[in-house]
């Protein structure tokens, strides 16, 4: 079955705790974080695009602790979610306040990046902020930089029925939004200098890529 990142609250009105919580990080944020642990590098700053609950990054600042994190989201509802989660697991030297921006847009000035993140975003937005994405990838990224997109993607070959009909109701939910193809993926990638360098193939039928700044050939 193919995951999402609706929300559900965990607070009441007035509460100043305003976490929010996403059913499908437990299933997730393990298999993700053995990819991350191997593909980035051990130090440095790693932005999240589209950082939702803030759930992943406190998991992950907690993990790697050689890390900083920079999370970001264009929803201010999910920018207080993540500042509340790094106040709850007391990560706040690891992880920064969260920036309020959208990757479609221009991107804001940040610190020099090691590595950029991002789960679960490009299907539950306009295909602007993949393209966002990738335009600020390629302008962020040092050389060897990796770019982790985690997510369905459908390949027209073989694809899960569960990715179909999560495609379908995504697009009768927002026909802006859906599932998105790999190819076209790849290729908007490849219009800003960045190549697929590993697919991992993940839970619930959704797969990790690794994008990387190609290496010009002199």
């Amino acid at each position: 079955m193919a995951e999402h990142s609706f929300w559900l609250p965990t607070h009441t009105a007035g509460s100043r705790d305003l976490r929010l919580y996403a059913p499908s990080v437990v299933r997730n944020r393990d298999p993700i974080k053995a990819v991350l642990r191997r593909v980035v590098p051990p130090a440095g700053l790693v932005l999240e695009i589209g950082s939702g609950s803030g759930e992943h990054v406190v998991h992950f600042a907690q993990a790697l602790p050689g890390l900083r994190w920079q999370p970001s989201d264009a929803d201010r509802e999910a920018c207080e979610s993540v500042a509340s989660w790094t106040r709850a697991a007391q990560v706040e030297d690891r992880v920064l306040p969260p920036l309020h921006f959208d990757a479609s847009a221009a991107w804001p000035p940040m610190e020099p990046l090691a590595a950029i993140l991002s789960i679960n975003m490009v299907h539950i937005a306009p295909y602007a902020a993949c393209e966002g994405l990738f335009r600020g990838a390629a302008a962020a990224l040092p050389p060897g930089g990796p770019l982790c997109l985690y997510g369905p993607f459908l390949t027209g070959q073989g694809d899960a029925p569960s990715n179909i009909s999560f495609d379908r109701m995504l697009r009768r939910h927002d026909p802006a939004w859906g599932v998105r193809s790999l190819q076209a993926v790849q290729a908007t990638a490849a219009e800003q200098g960045l190549a697929l360098d590993e697919m991992v193939e993940m839970p619930s039928n959704n797969l990790l890529l690794v994008f990387k700044p190609r290496t010009s050939v002199v």
